[in-house]
């Protein structure tokens, strides 16, 4: 049976990169909110393959960011394990409200997401057009706009 583990980033030095940026390609981006964000790793038998941050917008927000799990361990419930242990821990730090944005094209993660409580709650035109200098395109549709989604508890 394998040892699943998740636990939070304590050294910012040793940061799975490769993750990172498979969930953001933009390490500019990354670098704006990674020193604001708790960051957590989900580890099977002492191998990191899964990631996500969060990051606290206000006394009663908490936004989940950059969620990535390895291609090799992909479609095996470890995303909806991230994002149910996101929930919990903002739950766990008196949030009322937990956030998540994603692109107009990812599909699969807008269906993840609403599959574990998430609502939709508005559209960030333009974000990725404005903030991307590279075009980002996902199952043939070009990522323009950010989907932003959210639970109440």
């Amino acid at each position: 049976m394998e040892t699943v583990e998740t636990r939070k980033v304590e050294n910012k030095s040793s940061l799975p990169w490769d993750l990172l940026l498979s969930a953001d390609p933009s390490r500019k981006m990354v670098e704006s909110y990674i020193d604001k964000s708790d960051i957590y790793t989900l580890s099977v038998d002492g191998k990191v393959v899964g990631e996500y941050m969060l990051t606290k917008v206000d006394n009663e927000t908490n936004e989940l960011k950059n969620i990535a799990v390895d291609e090799k361990y992909q479609g095996k419930g470890i995303g909806k394990q991230l994002v149910l242990d996101a929930i919990k821990k903002a739950k766990e730090a008196g949030s009322k409200r937990i956030e998540v944005g994603t692109g107009n094209s990812s599909f699969s993660q807008l269906a993840s997401y609403q599959k574990c409580g998430f609502r939709i709650i508005g559209v960030d035109k333009d974000f990725f057009t404005k903030n991307y200098d590279q075009e980002i395109i996902e199952d043939g549709i070009r990522c323009i706009d950010m989907v932003r989604l959210a639970i109440e508890f």
